[in-house]
C-alpha cells in the first residue's frame, strides 16, 4: 500500500490536520514505554506524525527503530526527521537512500542544533551547511519525498533579523520543501504575522504552527530556552499555581485556546508537540477541542 505524503494530505485536506511528533526512546524500557502510549492514544487517529533523529551511531538507530515503531501500530504516514549534525554528503545520501527504502516517503529536512555545550553548528569537512542544502539533496535522490523544514514565528535564533530568517526559509521552499512546521510559540498572533510575511516573501506552502502543551514555569522556561519564543504574563501566572494539577490543567487549556483561535483564523492544521505523553493528548479538554473541527476516521 502507497501511503500518502504529507504535500497530498494538506493538498486535499477536507478539515485541517492533526499532527503528532514524537522522539525515540533511549532504551527497551523507553520504547515499551512508547508502545504502550501510542496504544492509548490510537483513538485520536492523528493524520500523520513525526519522529525526531539521532545524528549518530546508537542514537540514529534508536531513530529508525522509533519511525517502525509508530508505522507498525498504524500511526502513519510518518515523517522522518534529518540533519546535517555530523554528517558527511556520503553519510547523508546513505540515510537518505535507507529511510526510502524502509516505505517512509516524507522527510523533515533540518540543519540541526549545535552540539551540546557548543554555540555554533560548524558542518562536516565533506557536509552540508545549511536545511537547504539537504531538501536539495533528497529531492535530488528521491524525487519522491515530500519534504518538511521548520519556520519561525519570532525568527530563528541565529537568524539576522526577520526578513533575513524569511530569505532562508524561501531557499528551503525554493529548494524543493512542500511544507512548513512552525517552531512552538505561545501567542497566536506571532504565527497570523509570521504567515503574513512569508506570504508577501513569495512564500505559498502550507504553514503548520506548532504548539507545545507546558504544566510548570520550569517547562516553559526549557521549551522557550532554546529559540526566540516568548512567553505572555498571563500564561507565567496561570502556570505559577502551586497545585501541579492547577497548574497542568492551565498549560492545557492555554493551548486549547490557542487551537480554537488558529483554527478560526484558518491554519491548515495543528501539529503538537506532545514528549510522547498519552496523558496530553487524551486529556479531556484537548479532546472537546479537537472534537469542535476535526471527525477523525472511523
Amino acid at each position: 500500500m502507497t501511503l500518502p505524503t504529507i504535500r497530498d494530505l494538506l493538498a486535499g485536506r477536507r478539515q485541517p490536520t492533526l499532527s503528532l511528533e514524537f522522539y525515540p526512546p533511549k532504551d527497551p524500557a523507553g520504547f515499551n514505554l512508547l508502545e504502550r502510549s501510542i496504544e492509548r492514544m490510537r483513538p485520536v487517529h492523528p493524520d500523520f506524525v513525526t519522529c525526531t533523529y539521532g545524528a549518530g551511531g546508537s542514537s540514529r538507530e534508536l531513530s529508525f527503530a522509533a519511525w517502525d515503531l509508530l508505522a507498525r501500530l498504524g500511526f502513519t504516514p510518518v515523517v522522518a526527521h534529518l540533519t546535517c549534525v555530523g554528517a558527511s554528503r556520503a553519510d547523508l545520501e546513505a540515510q537518505i537512500h535507507r529511510i526510502h527504502a524502509s516505505g517512509i516517503r516524507n522527510i523533515m529536512a533540518l540543519r540541526g542544533d549545535p552540539p551540546r555545550g557548543e554555540s555554533t553548528f560548524t558542518p562536516d569537512p565533506d557536509g552540508l551547511a545549511h536545511a537547504s542544502d539537504l531538501v536539495a539533496l533528497v529531492k535530488s535522490l528521491h524525487p519522491d519525498i515530500c519534504c518538511g523544514v521548520a519556520g519561525y514565528p519570532e525568527t530563528h535564533p541565529e537568524a539576522a533579523s526577520p526578513a533575513d530568517d524569511l530569505r532562508h526559509l524561501k531557499e528551503k521552499l525554493d529548494a524543493g520543501a512542500d511544507f512548513v512546521n512552525t517552531q512552538l510559540f505561545f501567542h497566536n498572533n506571532a504565527y497570523f504575522r509570521f504567515v503574513e510575511a512569508a506570504r508577501a516573501a513569495g512564500i505559498t506552502a502550507p504553514i503548520l504552527p506548532g504548539l507545545m502543551p507546558v504544566a510548570s514555569p520550569g517547562q516553559l522556561n526549557r521549551a522557550i530556552g532554546f529559540s526566540r519564543a516568548t512567553a505572555p504574563a498571563a500564561l507565567r501566572d496561570a502556570l505559577q499555581n502551586p497545585a501541579p494539577e492547577a497548574a497542568r490543567a492551565a498549560g492545557i487549556q492555554w493551548m486549547v485556546d490557542q487551537i480554537d483561535g488558529l483554527i478560526a483564523g484558518g491554519a491548515p492544521g495543528i501539529h503538537l508537540y506532545i514528549l510522547n505523553q498519552a496523558r496530553t493528548v487524551l486529556d479531556p479538554r484537548l479532546a472537546a477541542c479537537l472534537a469542535r473541527w476535526r471527525t477523525p476516521p472511523s
